[in-house]
């Protein structure tokens, strides 16, 4: 079984430095009103991820720090949640810190290593079960209740509330995609509307990939043809000759008399014969280059007709990119988005009608599911309040009597239950309320209206003890959960501890004698003199020392002899129970 062990306390509250060392069965923390006891729950707290506040911090320190160790068996889950997270086991121990600065930054680390809070709320619910006044507060809510009863229930209820769970968000992702394409019908018919115009207007034009680009080119060319010819013509007439000048001296006549030049002394100097292949070379590109150049003049076409064509595409074309896009390629990706979204638009009334026979099909779904569930909690519920009746018996309160009220309400848009249309929500149709009939002939009521400050306090005790026999959890911290009991009652709350301690480790904060007696370890929380809690402040209580603590407890004075006599006999039946 999982233990705590201790925990390490500084500057936290009033507490300077204290070393709390915890049993393995019962213990008691008990100390006068505002020396710093509920600072061990807080300080749980810490160590469980709970959330940090600087408010904590003592005042006068960087920050507060909380350490604590915990055995925990081999191949426990949670040990494997630590290795995952990095953390090692120490001698079979978890040491978890927690640090919150002055100004509200918190820090966690698991064996060694630092990680996120969040791990440290994971394991939490492992270990340990943490109980205080706001948790008797939480009690009184419907939903709390209904949480209750579902971990009691376990897998009978876990199971066809997973289905009824994923069934519920997917009928709430269809009906959220209906109501979406129901209401802006108008906005989408506009929206088709558009895209029709659109294509269709492209459609017209017919544009083809990079014809904005070619018509561009042909356009430069055509404004300028007079131009191209002449400057075509001139260079012919300059590589080739004119033939209207036949004195005239052009570059392939010059370049072919060079070329015989050393031609016939080539043979001498083979540097010479380089250069005679070179000019060579020259020569044919020469002829090349003037025989493209007539080819460009003949071909060069200066129709104003075509010019004015081509002007007229690219004025079609230009209207397309002002509005689709900044080129024709642009334009033409538009087409095919704006095809295949209006093949969606005009395809809503259809998924309409399949989103619609869906969600029927599903609400069908949902009302079986939440007809097993109810079933389920229906029969948990019975065995749960009769377990907490049982226990409420051994709490001084043998007449009381625990209940469930399930029930449902009527809704038109909700789903059809037992031939009745319910409300519904993520965890079912079902409201839960815990009810309590205090003694015989009193009708049950709402924990909420019919339980006071130590009836709900006891109750709270007894749920927790049934969910020990069914869902146990290693260590449970309850801080004054005996608020508002005294006598006989509280006696009981001591023995009822103390038998849970049996079988799991059990921490109560209280200001109860008759229950601190009842511990297997009392631990004493006193300030010094400058109101700090130091390492002295916190020591284990053994023979005469306890007896004035519990005597101090019970009348408010160490040393009456009264007192001690009640705190001695508090102890001997605490003992012989044991």
């Amino acid at each position: 079984m999982s233990v705590l062990e201790e925990m390490r306390i500084r500057s936290l509250g009033v507490i300077d430095d204290a070393v709390v060392e915890l049993s393995p069965g019962f213990t008691a923390v008990t100390g006068e009103t505002g020396a710093g006891k509920t600072m061990v729950v807080t300080s749980l707290g810490l160590l469980l991820g709970g959330r940090a506040d600087a408010g904590l911090v003592r005042i006068g320190a960087k920050n507060a720090v909380v350490e604590g160790r915990i055995t925990v068996p081999e191949g426990a889950s949670a040990v494997v949640r630590a290795e995952e997270a990095g953390a090692e086991l120490d001698d079979g121990a978890l040491l978890i810190s927690r640090t919150v600065s002055a100004e509200g930054r918190s820090r966690a680390h698991l064996g060694g290593r630092s990680v996120p809070v969040g791990v440290l709320a994971e394991l939490a619910d492992e270990l340990v079960a943490v109980h205080g006044q706001s948790d008797q507060q939480g009690l009184l809510k419907q939903s709390r209740q209904r949480q209750a009863l579902d971990r009691y229930a376990g897998d009978a209820v876990a199971v066809p509330l997973a289905k009824y769970a994923s069934a519920y968000r997917r009928l709430r992702a269809i009906s959220a995609e209906l109501d979406e394409i129901t209401t802006r019908a108008r906005e989408r018919a506009q929206e088709a509307d558009m895209l029709r115009f659109g294509l269709d207007e492209i459609a017209a034009v017919e544009p083809r990939a990079g014809e904005d680009v070619e018509l561009a080119a042909e356009a430069e060319r055509l404004g300028h043809a007079e131009a191209l010819a002449s400057a075509a013509t001139a260079a012919h007439a300059a590589l080739a000759g004119n033939p209207e000048d036949p004195e005239g001296i052009d570059a392939t006549t010059l370049v072919a008399g060079a070329h015989r030049a050393l031609e016939s002394v080539r043979s001498h100097d083979s540097a010479l014969a380089a250069l005679a292949e070179r000019l060579g070379e020259i020569g044919i590109l020469l002829g090349d280059v003037a025989g493209e150049l007539a080819g460009y003049a003949d071909d060069l076409d200066a129709d104003p007709l075509r010019l004015a064509a081509v002007e007229e595409r690219r004025a079609a074309l230009t209207a397309l990119t002002r509005k689709y896009g900044e080129d024709v390629a642009a334009v033409l990706a538009w087409a095919e988005q704006g095809a295949a979204r209006l093949l969606e638009l005009e395809g809503d009334d259809d998924r309409i009608g399949e989103l619609t026979a869906e969600r029927d099909a599903l609400r069908a779904e949902l009302g079986g599911l939440a007809q097993a569930l109810t079933d389920a909690r229906t029969e948990a519920a019975e065995r749960f309040a009769a377990a907490v009746t049982a226990e409420l018996a051994s709490l001084a309160m043998p007449h009381a009597r625990v209940s469930f009220a399930i029930r449902q309400t009527e809704d038109p848009d909700g789903v059809e239950v037992g031939g009745r249309t319910v409300a519904y929500g993520p965890a079912g149709v079902d409201e839960v309320e815990l009810l309590l009939a205090p003694h015989p002939g009193a009708p049950p009521r709402p924990i909420a209206k019919g339980a006071s400050g130590g009836e709900l306090s006891r109750v709270m005790l007894a749920v927790e003890v049934v969910f020990a026999g069914t869902d146990p959890v290693p260590t449970y911290l309850f801080d004054e959960v005996d608020a508002g009991v005294g006598g006989k009652a509280a006696v009981e709350i001591g023995r009822r501890l103390a038998r849970l301690a049996k079988t799991a480790q059990v921490v109560v904060v209280t200001h109860l004698p008759q229950v601190a007696a009842f511990a297997d370890r009392q631990l004493l929380v006193e300030k010094t003199s400058d109101g700090s809690v130091t390492r002295s402040g916190v020591k284990a209580l053994e023979g005469e020392d306890r007896i004035r603590e519990l005597s101090r407890m019970l009348a408010g004075q160490e040393n009456s002899e009264t007192a001690r006599a009640h705190a001695e006999e508090l102890l001997a039946t605490a003992r012989g129970d044991g």
